[in-house]
C-alpha cells in the first residue's frame, strides 16, 4: 500500500496534475489483489498527502539538518512526505512501523544512504511532532 502511495505522489511531484496522478494510482491499484478497505486506505493516504502537502513540506524543512528541501532527491522527498504524513496524521500506526517501511522504500527506490537520511529526518519529526499517544504505541 505504501509503495503504491509513494509512486503516485512521486508521479504528482513531476506533473502536479491531480487527475493524471489519480489515474496512475487507480492503474496501480488494479494490478494488485487488495481488499476494498485497503484500496480505500491507499486512496485516503494519497488524497491526504496532496491536501496537506505544503504543511508536510514545512515540517520536513524544519527537520532537515545541513540540507535544504530544494536539494532533496525526489525519491527522498516523497518518502519523507509519506512518512511525515503517517507520523502526524495517522495516529494508529506505530512510529517504528512508519520508520521501517519508509527506510525500506527509500533503499528500494533510492540508495542505502537515502535510507539512512530518511531515518534521521523522520526520527526527528517523530520526536517533535508525533502525539504522546502515538509515542506509546
Amino acid at each position: 500500500m505504501r509503495e503504491i502511495v509513494f509512486s503516485a505522489i512521486y508521479q504528482y511531484d513531476f506533473n502536479e496534475d491531480v487527475e493524471t496522478s489519480s489515474d496512475y494510482l487507480e492503474r496501480e491499484l488494479s494490478f494488485f489483489s487488495m481488499e476494498d478497505e485497503m484500496k480505500l486506505r491507499t486512496r485516503k493516504y494519497f488524497e491526504s498527502i496532496l491536501k496537506y502537502r505544503s504543511d508536510i513540506d514545512e515540517v520536513i524543512r524544519k527537520h532537515l539538518m545541513n540540507w535544504t528541501f530544494e536539494r532533496l532527491a525526489s525519491i527522498d522527498k516523497n518518502v519523507l512526505r509519506l512518512g511525515a504524513y503517517e507520523i502526524i496524521y495517522e495516529p494508529q500506526i506505530p512510529i517504528e512501523v512508519t520508520l521501517n517501511e519508509s527506510i525500506d522504500i527509500a533503499k528500494k527506490y533510492g540508495s542505502e544512504q537515502g535510507g539512512k537520511f530518511v531515518n534521521g529526518v523522520l526520527d526527528r519529526i517523530a520526536r517533535e511532532c508525533a502525539s504522546t499517544e502515538k509515542k506509546h504505541l
